[in-house]
């Protein structure tokens, strides 16, 4: 359940009552008067009506600059005796549908290029270095989990399901500032110390077959889905199947070793893990409903969404079409 406040002109409060019952809000309540002449209402909403709310009230104050409409999630509701109330009980164990601008907030946060990302980029690098060159699938792993690469791209594929061109550039540069210090570090690695680059778990980066294109198409819905239902948790486990940093890492090391051809593989299983996390992150946005709020927002949506659906189902195509020829061995009779 979530608690939708509206903080506005005391001159607003009949049409603000008025909304919570056509809306079907469970309860609302009066937080009083302001000295600045403003009141509060708080509305318990019905999750399937939370986002159709939230859109008029943005439509009834968007010149009204004084007015707050704020989300609050609920952890548990208390009867007269001091029991949680089993409705709420019962609401908890549902996926709640976030709207989309709780999405909007959650999802820009990974597309936030500031010294956090770029420290923990660094340091889930030299992790999953380390963890590659000796063969250490648990340190592999912990890199993964600690890596942030995997917001900017789900923010990518949410902000061009807006129309977003602002956090779509800010996206598109965060998720290439991370891959280019975590490449750069990378390739440090090899040309600075005498390692050996042949353990399984490096040679394991180096190629990429079919299965590889259903797992990044699989572990990409299942990370929107995540998001959108409010099971956010699951994301730790998306973050190790859709590994973004360890072919990054193998394909900088490859290139500070002169090994271009295994470079050329971990760069073709890096390429394939973000264009299917794109793809298919875009297509359950598209199923999930999120889109602007308003009309003329709506149609350049659409826009954006036909041309980036588009770009990617073509570089996967053309993806899966190297995939083929590298594995099938075709390349040997040109």
């Amino acid at each position: 359940m979530r608690i939708v406040e509206v903080i506005a002109d005391r001159k607003h409060a009949k049409t603000l009552a008025g909304m919570a019952k056509f809306y079907g809000a469970e309860d609302f309540w009066w937080g009083g008067d302001g000295d600045d002449g403003r009141c509060s209402i708080r509305m318990l909403v019905p999750d399937d009506r939370r986002q159709a709310m939230v859109d008029s009230l943005q439509d009834l104050f968007k010149a009204n600059d004084r007015a707050r409409i704020v989300v609050q999630s609920i952890d548990a509701v208390l009867t007269h005796d001091g029991q949680a109330d089993q409705d709420v009980k019962e609401e908890k164990s549902k996926t709640v549908a976030a709207t989309r601008e709780e999405l909007y907030s959650q999802i820009a946060k990974g597309a936030q290029l500031d010294s956090n990302f770029l420290v923990l980029t660094a340091l889930s690098t030299l992790v999953a270095a380390i963890g590659l060159i000796e063969n250490n699938v648990a340190v592999v792993i912990g890199a993964m989990v600690i890596a942030p690469l995997l917001g900017p791209n789900i923010a990518l594929a949410f902000a061009t399901s807006l129309g977003d061109k602002e956090l779509t550039w800010r996206a598109f540069k965060t998720n290439g500032a991370g891959i280019g210090l975590a490449m750069l570090i990378a390739i440090a690695i090899a040309l600075i110390l005498p390692i050996g680059l042949d353990s399984p778990e490096i040679i394991s980066r180096t190629s990429v077959d079919l299965g590889g294109v259903v797992l990044g198409l699989a572990s990409g819905a299942a990370a929107v889905l995540s998001l959108t239902t409010g099971l956010s948790s699951t994301l730790v486990g998306v973050m190790v199947a859709v590994a973004l940093l360890p072919p990054t890492a193998t394909m900088g090391m490859m290139l500070g070793a002169g090994r271009w051809e295994e470079a050329l593989g971990a760069f073709l299983l890096l390429i394939v893990n973000i264009v299917c996390v794109l793809l298919s992150a875009k297509v359950v946005f598209l199923l999930k409903g999120v889109r602007p709020r308003s009309w003329t927002d709506r149609n350049r949506a659409k826009q954006s969404m036909a041309i980036y659906l588009s770009l990617w189902a073509v570089l996967l195509m053309l993806l899966i079409a190297v995939i083929l020829i590298r594995t099938t061995g075709w390349h040997a009779a040109w």
